[in-house]
């Protein structure tokens, strides 16, 4: 069974995010029950993907080798609760590189529709900033803005942003929410 593939930033979303980055596998936290919101998704025939922006390569904070660490230890924390990503997208450019796939640009939203051969019109993307919901907006997805990571700034700085898109605490309650309107 194919299933439907579902999109989820990374930082703020699955983890703890941090203003100085997540540079190493240790310092990547998940948010409590995001890994298990993720098994759900799994176990109700939904295929997660991960679109994330990750500039600390560029900046030079971590290589690439430190990025597959994190992911590698975040993929073993998923798995010891029954979950599994289908996919990480990550951009490794800076905010200025004017790059196609870093978020709020819908590059790497267009490479999982075509490694997926799915369209994206009304796939899920959840995210917990502006330029998240921009990218989900632009390939036509249904964003979702969780209120964890930098969500609760996001809507305090753009309240506007709850007249067109849900808000939900974290991914736990988003997930929740969706598995019951099934």
């Amino acid at each position: 069974m194919p299933g439907r593939i579902i999109i989820l930033d990374r930082d703020g979303v699955i983890n703890e995010d941090s203003p100085a980055f997540i540079k190493t596998p240790n310092e990547w936290r998940p948010i409590v029950g995001s890994l298990e919101a993720i098994a759900r998704l799994n176990h109700n025939g939904f295929r997660p993907i991960v679109i994330t922006n990750q500039s600390a390569l560029a900046r030079g904070l971590c290589t690439l080798d430190d990025l597959n660490a994190i992911h590698r230890r975040m993929r073993e924390e998923l798995t010891r609760v029954g979950g599994h990503l289908e996919a990480i997208l990550f951009c490794p450019h800076g905010p200025d590189d004017r790059c196609e796939c870093r978020k709020p640009r819908p590059g790497m939203f267009h490479q999982a529709a075509e490694r997926f051969c799915q369209p994206l019109s009304g796939v899920i993307a959840i995210g917990d900033s502006l330029r998240d919901i921009q990218a989900a907006r632009a390939v036509g997805c249904q964003p979702l803005l969780v209120e964890s990571g930098k969500g609760a700034e996001t809507l305090r700085d753009h309240p506007h942003l709850s007249d067109d898109t849900l808000v939900f605490v974290d991914l736990a309650q988003a997930v929740d929410e969706l598995l019951k309107g099934m």
